[in-house]
């Protein structure tokens, strides 16, 4: 047994009893306490939408590093290692090729890696106060700024070739990306380097080089089958983007158009498109894919599952981009007059304190009517019949919701037994 526990069975121990039964009924209440502010919190991740936004933008396999130098990193164990730092290149899945720096020092990017663009806030950079100022590097320096002997006088570098522009480069972005301890092994990379950390300003995320907002509609929540399924906004550089639906929605005879109806095979940036679902079509899903070519913008990342190894764009040629939306739709389902749910058909178990009656399950009468306070029947006799749930129905927050109540039960049970022991041990003393 640990110290703190030993300890506090020792305290326990000298204690007499009646105090140690007093002193459960705090214990008691922590408890329920503990389980009711549980409560919230497990009904809002049940509550949770895991949709968000589609995958954005291009995909990319990583070629490995083309225009470099090399630099020192000390650890913090004290150790020093040398590795190589400087442009990466990847081929865009579809067409085109972008260059990249790396942006953890931790580790070498493995070549014919795969890649798919992201936001900041799904990579490496996520909650980096620093981010905007990586951008600003990125934007002023090499290969964005091709002028070496410009850059190398702001830098007071004397003179700079590509590898160590490259280099001095990825130093600077390792330093704000990470706080990496690193210094780049060419004296004018250094100089460098330490002129982009100081010199740089912050600038805002830029934009996917194609996406669509939201990922994914429902007809639960844009209307019902028979109306339009949206909007859903295509984000693009582009001039101009395909829109293709699926082979299977169109089969169905589900078209994707625009607010007025009008179908669409094209789309640009700000563009708003919509699943029209034509009445009596059966439960089930469409999706719409959106092509086009674009440069990526710069500061752009590229994540391949290991966040060490995620990459920055610093240049772009036009590259083919790729993004897929999704829309679902039940039937509409009408429940008929008159078939109401009985305020007496779904009832809930109570936990109760000893010497108390407890409400018992199919309970009949106004009085146990009224003793209950909200039961399903008078919740669905203040909404119309169409919108009556059905009393079997679940939800995704149904093994929350369970896991919960058993929970209340353990913990419902441990309060009673704690509450009970202590006239026991009185009788006992």
């Amino acid at each position: 047994m640990p110290a703190p526990a030993r300890a506090a069975a020792a305290d326990s121990a000298s204690v007499p009893g009646p105090v140690r039964g007093s002193a459960r009924r705090p214990l008691a209440v922590a408890l329920l306490t503990a389980a009711l502010a549980a409560a919230p919190g497990a009904q809002a991740a049940a509550d949770a939408d895991p949709a968000g936004r589609a995958p954005e933008g291009a995909r990319a396999v990583l070629d490995g590093l083309k225009t470099y130098g090399q630099a020192v990193v000390r650890t913090r164990d004290g150790s020093v290692r040398q590795i190589p730092a400087g442009l990466y290149e990847m081929r865009v899945d579809g067409g085109g090729m972008l260059q990249t720096y790396g942006v953890g020092a931790a580790g070498y990017a493995q070549p014919q890696a795969r890649y798919t663009e992201s936001g900041w806030g799904a990579s490496a950079l996520a909650g980096n106060g620093e981010a905007g100022r990586i951008r600003w590097v990125l934007e002023h320096s090499y290969p964005q700024l091709n002028d070496l002997v410009g850059l190398a006088k702001a830098a007071g570098a004397g003179s700079l070739t590509a590898e160590s522009a490259a280099a001095g480069t990825q130093v600077a972005i390792w330093r704000l990306a990470d706080g990496a301890q690193v210094e780049a092994a060419d004296p004018a990379a250094e100089k460098l380097a330490d002129y982009l950390q100081r010199a740089a300003g912050k600038l805002p995320e830029p934009p996917a080089s194609l996406g669509l907002d939201p990922g994914e509609v429902s007809g639960e929540v844009s209307g019902p089958v028979g109306s339009r399924l949206g909007p859903i906004t295509v984000r693009t550089g582009a001039q101009s983007v395909t829109v293709t639906p699926d082979a299977a929605a169109a089969a169905m005879g589900v078209r994707v158009v625009d607010a007025e109806g009008r179908p669409l095979t094209t789309a640009a940036n700000g563009t708003r498109l919509y699943f029209e679902v034509p009445v009596g079509t059966p439960d089930g899903s469409a999706s719409v894919t959106v092509q086009g070519a674009t440069k990526v913008p710069v500061g752009r990342v590229f994540t391949s599952g290991i966040p060490s190894q995620a990459q920055i764009v610093a240049g772009s040629s036009e590259s083919a981009t790729t993004v897929t939306a999704k829309a679902m739709w039940p039937k509409a389902r009408t429940v008929p007059s008159g078939e109401g749910v009985s305020p007496h058909a779904v009832t809930v178990g109570e936990l109760t304190a000893p010497g108390q009656g407890s409400v018992a399950a199919g309970a009949s009468g106004a009085s146990a009517g009224s003793a209950t306070g909200v039961t399903s029947g008078a919740a669905s006799e203040d909404t119309p019949d169409g919108e009556r749930l059905a009393t079997s129905g679940s939800s995704a927050a149904t093994p929350v919701i369970a896991s919960l109540a058993v929970g209340l039960v353990v913990l419902g049970g441990m309060v009673v037994l704690l509450l009970r022991k202590r006239p026991l041990e009185d009788e006992e003393n």
